[in-house]
C-alpha cells in the first residue's frame, strides 16, 4: 500500500465525489473512508476508519472536517452504542449524540438497518443539524 501525504487528502477526496453519492475507497496506511452518502437534506458518514498507528495525529479530525466541508449540509453518523471510542472521537469533533426520541426516526429515515441494529445504535449529528433541528 502506498503512502500519500496527508496534505494531498483534499484533492483525493474531491476526486471521489459524485453528484448524489460517493464511495471514496481512499485506502492508505493511515485512513479509510468507505462511504459518504448524500440523502438530500443531510449527508451520512457511513464508514470511516483510522489505523491505530495514525490515531491521535489529526488524521481523522482532518478527514472529518474535509468531508463536512464537501457535504455542505448537516452530517449524521450512526454507530454502535457500545463503540465508546468512536462516540468520544465524534464528540471531541463537535458532534452531539441525538436524543433517543429522535434516534429511531432518523435511523429509519436515512439508514436501511434491522430493528436490532436500531436498538443498539446511536446517531451523532454535527452542529448544522443540531441548529436546524432545534433539538439541543
Amino acid at each position: 500500500m502506498s503512502k500519500v501525504p496527508f496534505k494531498d487528502l483534499p484533492v483525493l477526496v474531491k476526486a471521489a465525489v459524485f453528484v448524489s453519492f460517493f464511495t471514496a475507497w481512499v485506502m492508505f496506511e493511515e485512513f479509510v473512508i468507505d462511504r459518504i452518502q448524500d440523502k438530500g437534506e443531510v449527508a451520512l458518514v457511513r464508514h470511516a476508519y483510522v489505523a491505530p498507528n495514525a490515531q491521535r495525529k489529526g488524521v481523522g479530525t482532518g478527514l472529518l472536517r474535509h468531508v463536512q466541508g464537501l457535504a455542505g449540509k448537516p452530517v449524521l453518523i450512526g454507530t454502535w452504542a457500545d463503540a465508546s471510542w468512536a462516540i468520544e472521537f465524534y464528540r471531541r469533533n463537535g458532534f452531539t449524540v441525538v436524543q433517543n426520541s429522535y434516534k429511531e426516526s432518523l435511523l429509519r429515515r436515512y439508514w436501511s438497518i434491522p430493528k436490532r441494529q436500531i436498538e443498539t445504535s446511536v446517531v451523532l449529528a454535527d452542529g448544522r443539524w443540531m441548529e436546524a433541528s432545534n433539538t439541543r
